[in-house]
């Protein structure tokens, strides 16, 4: 496989077009980022617990329909599952509401994560999420420390927003420990603090050996730190205020076309292959927020190659 993702179920219940009415959208980043990279034309496998009610047996048709291979194909009675509310306001800033449906004792174990499949794909990609609780937090640490120690490429996706920490410096310290494994790494600009300020990126850079920061400017685009330098692509203005999977849209087009350039260990990375999978990725999430988000949104490559090019001109 090229990729493998891993993480556990998110439903974003967005909002509605009537008031106080919401429309579900269960997926999650690890799970919408690896649907992404499939309908760019990857191999891909997903290491997730899904529930036996309506939201898991929807994930696993949808990952299934798009050819990703999943890698914990038992349904439990009890996976958990996070939930998010979403609050949009009219001067376009959001804010979130999170529950949890029961079963903590469902979520991800080491157990899940075996080493032929790490060892069979070129990248392993996680997300924040997963790394709220144990075992989950286990299972992501030994995937990203497995693929580090095979010499595959990682990806980590910091979203403390989404997360249900006990405090900040709690998530802090968690994500600390994968950090040294970790060759991209993707933050917002809200998320600047983690590492010190924008200033610090190239220090922060050198110290866990990363070799590539994105950093996400919502509908401004995206920066990206490399090599100690750094650039901006500009985003692409779209109607839609908000939508749900955008930045995992962005993610996995990102990374799609660092494979597509067959890109196989970060020796091989050059700030032109960078700026061109950023460009990519930023068309990826812009079109998701164009389609009003959600997994139908997540737009395959044809899609992209042909907003690229009509936005060219």
């Amino acid at each position: 496989m090229d990729v493998i993702s891993i993480g556990e179920m998110l439903i974003d219940f967005t909002p509605g077009k009537e008031p106080h009415s919401y429309i579900r959208n269960p997926g999650g980043a690890p799970a919408n980022a690896v649907i992404a990279m499939a309908r760019n034309g990857l191999s891909t496998g997903f290491i997730g617990r899904l529930g036996d009610d309506d939201f898991g047996r929807f994930l696993k048709e949808t990952l299934e329909a798009d050819r990703v291979k999943v890698l914990c194909p038992e349904l439990m009675k009890e996976a958990i599952t996070t939930m998010a509310f979403v609050t949009l306001y009219e001067n376009g800033e959001r804010s979130f509401t999170f529950a949890r449906k029961p079963g903590a004792d469902m979520l991800l174990s080491e157990e899940d994560v075996k080493e032929e499949d790490i060892r069979s794909c070129r990248l392993v990609h996680a997300g924040s999420v997963n790394m709220t609780k144990e075992p989950a937090r286990g299972a992501d640490t030994k995937a990203l420390r497995l693929a580090h120690e095979m010499g595959k490429l990682v990806s980590f996706d910091v979203n403390f927003r989404d997360t249900l920490w006990e405090s900040e410096a709690d998530c802090k310290a968690v994500v600390d420990e994968i950090l040294d494994y970790v060759d991209f790494l993707k933050i917002s600009e809200e998320e600047l603090y983690f590492v010190g300020g924008e200033e610090n990126i190239p220090a922060f850079m050198k110290e866990h050996g990363i070799s590539v920061v994105i950093e996400t400017l919502g509908a401004d685009g995206a920066r990206y730190f490399y090599d100690g330098k750094s650039g901006m692509i500009p985003g692409h203005k779209v109607k839609a205020v908000d939508a749900t999977g955008a930045g995992d849209a962005f993610w996995g087009g990102f990374l799609s076309k660092i494979l597509l350039s067959g890109v196989e260990k970060k020796e091989e990375l050059t700030e032109e292959i960078v700026r061109e999978a950023l460009r990519y990725g930023n068309a990826s999430g812009g079109l998701c927020v164009q389609k009003m988000g959600g997994i139908p949104a997540l737009p395959t490559r044809e899609e992209i190659e042909a907003f690229l090019e009509s936005t060219s001109r």
